[in-house]
């Protein structure tokens, strides 16, 4: 009983906020960003940090197109092949809710598939598997009425292992911008990318260099180097993950001209 009337008060409590038009981000890339902070040898931890906590204003684009309460993890049911932990995108929209009232209604739309091996460039490329179920996602967050405010976007990890394919990175990066942008007819859609803090391979520098270098109009970004790592020296912690929703929302904020409180 208990549990069915906590159910009614929650649903009650997000029906406001549902109704609303929705200020949709979309989260993409791999497993950084669909998040594996709190994992130890393939099995979540379970500790949600504060910043990381539901809020009615909050809601998910679920595996089935339907919106639902936001709560970690919030690529359960997205990058299915792996358990997933706490990544950055709640700590998002905690932060920028916390500082731009206006807003509203947030509504996260989980794109980010790591998987066992990760995800190259390569694999989102306009007519892949994960570029149009990011862009299906896209419309789908969009037909009951919102607006796409921002991507935000984390992946390159794969892309050091071999030479060429880093060397190529960043003109894959800016077609997949490109494309994206066209194909969401969203031609100035803010995206805001994270410079990678880990490698899977030895041509890090390479990627990192392709990703602060981009030359492309209303694309962000932000970097991660430094933060704190997990015990695989590649997937950020959950304090890690924390730290960088809120650079990414101070990154998104100072677009709106709205900078982070202190």
């Amino acid at each position: 009983m208990f549990t069915f009337l906590s159910l009614i008060l929650l649903a009650q409590a997000i029906s406001p906020a549902s109704s609303q038009g929705k200020n949709i981000f979309l989260l993409a890339g791999q497993s950084n960003m669909s998040g594996r902070g709190g994992m130890t040898n393939g099995t979540w931890d379970g500790i949600v940090p504060p910043e990381c906590g539901p809020n009615p204003s909050i809601l998910r684009l679920a595996a089935n197109l339907t919106w639902v309460p936001a709560a970690e993890p919030l690529h359960k049911d997205i990058d299915v092949y792996v358990t997933v932990g706490v990544g950055p995108g709640m700590s998002f929209a905690n932060s920028v809710l916390a500082n731009d009232s206006s807003l509203g209604v947030v509504g996260l739309v989980p794109c980010a598939v790591g998987g066992p091996f990760g995800t190259k460039i390569s694999q989102w490329v306009r007519g892949s598997m994960l570029y149009e179920q990011l862009v299906r996602r896209a419309g789908a967050a969009v037909r009951g009425g919102g607006k796409i405010q921002a991507m935000l976007w984390y992946q390159g990890e794969s892309d050091t292992v071999d030479k060429e394919d880093a060397e190529l990175y960043k003109g894959r990066l800016e077609k997949f911008f490109v494309d994206l942008r066209s194909d969401l007819r969203s031609p100035s859609l803010p995206i805001i990318q994270v410079a990678i803090a880990s490698a899977q391979g030895p041509f890090i520098e390479k990627v990192r260099e392709a990703q602060l270098r981009l030359d492309l109009a209303n694309v962000k970004c932000v970097d991660a180097k430094g933060l704190e790592l997990g015990r695989d020296h590649l997937h950020l912690t959950t304090s890690a993950q924390v730290q960088l929703g809120e650079m990414l929302a101070g990154s998104f904020l100072r677009t709106r001209h709205r900078p982070l409180k202190k």
